[in-house]
């Protein structure tokens, strides 16, 4: 039980304001951009998992496991081809072209491969001279071009990163693809990648669809931690039409406990971030399979109110992470980031409720609701390095 040293991050105050006014503005920012991010994306990305080791077979082969799989049927849509797609020079046209090697029936197939499967195709480029691999042409001065090219191609996605630059903002690069990109008349989602370094989430709702507010995460507990944290601060400026972006899930790539992945897609699906599938979608343990495939968790970032979710409580470890969902309810996670189980509490007036209100509480990983309605506070035990994930909806009387 936590008595002490509490440590409250004010939400009630935040939700009714300032989230309304990033609402506002996001959905005329979505009309913009061709309604592409209503709600964060969801999909697969190649680099967590096979980095520059990929080729058109990986693609197509995990276009079908997201069908066979049923994913697909939850939401699970983009399969996103990141860096070492295309050949190092471009053609004498100047265009983008698919490596012979590895991708030889070319992109524009292997997107009409993806849409026959009733999913989408995503691509990667980066607003430098290089990409971050160094292995093919960035898209900085060719914006047009490679815009049209993406169009032409039936794209439907781009990650677009911020290597090997002319020094200049990326405020001022970024816009130029994005008028590009208008330009085709395809909704293209337009991800950008720029790590956080400016501070995208302040300028990003003008631009893009999705902007990175992190660097690379990697597949540990720490990088996991370190990218919800940097994330949670920049919640007000995300919703409907662009959202903030810790990167791409970790969950299934054998680095983590399995309960350590499942707090990491709890905090992920809470703050609205893309959830985008890491790990090889051919051969998921059945622990990887149950955890991408949680309906209720999936719904929580889906939720059509589009309000990020964020850290409002911490002491010693022990957190408290909630945000306003449709229907007048609000999700909550209990978080411990000790070594140890603890029991950790959510006092009201910490999530913007009334003590004296009563809300029906339902465990999103157990898939049931608690037998007695909660009023004032609720404390549960919370193992080492875990999340409970609840949805509480307020009793009408």
């Amino acid at each position: 039980m936590i008595a002490s040293g509490r440590e409250t991050m004010a939400m009630a105050s935040s939700i009714s304001l300032v989230f309304l006014l990033a609402f506002t503005c996001s959905l005329a920012h979505a009309t913009l951009l061709h309604n592409v991010a209503t709600r964060p994306p969801m999909g697969w990305n190649s680099w967590n998992k096979f980095a520059c080791d990929i080729n058109e077979k990986v693609i197509k082969e995990t276009a079908d496991a997201l069908i066979s799989t049923g994913f697909s049927k939850l939401g699970y849509e983009y399969v996103n081809i990141d860096d070492c797609w295309a050949e190092y020079k471009r053609d004498k046209d100047g265009r983008l072209v698919a490596n012979a090697t590895t991708f030889p029936s070319g992109i524009k197939a292997l997107a009409d491969y993806v849409h026959s499967k009733g999913l989408k195709l995503g691509i990667y480029s980066d607003a430098g001279f290089f990409t971050c691999s160094k292995r093919q042409p960035g898209s900085l001065g060719h914006e047009q071009m490679d815009a049209e090219t993406f169009a032409d191609w039936g794209v439907d996605y781009l990650k677009y990163d911020n290597c090997f630059t002319d020094g200049s903002k990326p405020e001022l690069r970024y816009p130029k693809m994005r008028d590009e990109l208008l330009k085709t008349g395809r909704p293209i989602f337009y991800s950008l990648c720029e790590w956080g370094v400016d501070h995208p989430s302040t300028w990003g709702i003008k631009v893009g669809n999705s902007w990175r507010t992190t660097p690379d995460i990697n597949n540990t507990w720490s990088s996991i931690l370190n990218r919800a944290d940097l994330n949670s601060k920049w919640a007000e400026y995300a919703g409907p039409g662009g959202w903030n972006d810790p990167d791409m899930l970790e969950v299934g790539n054998d680095n983590a406990t399995r309960e350590e992945y499942k707090a990491h897609f709890s905090l992920w699906a809470l703050m609205k971030a893309p959830l985008l599938i890491g790990c090889d979608v051919r051969s998921m343990s059945p622990v990887t399979m149950k955890i991408l495939s949680n309906a209720e968790v999936i719904a929580v970032n889906q939720d059509p109110l589009g309000i990020q979710g964020k850290k409002v409580y911490k002491y010693d470890g022990l957190e408290v992470w909630a945000g306003p969902l449709s229907d007048n309810r609000i999700v909550v996670i209990l978080f411990n980031r000790r070594e140890l189980s603890a029991e950790i509490t959510v006092k009201w007036e910490d999530i913007g409720l009334n003590p004296s209100e009563e809300v029906q509480i339902r465990n999103l990983w157990k898939h049931k609701n608690l037998t007695n309605p909660g009023r004032g506070s609720l404390t549960s035990s919370v193992k080492s390095h875990a999340a409970k994930m609840f949805i509480f909806t307020r009793i009408q009387k």
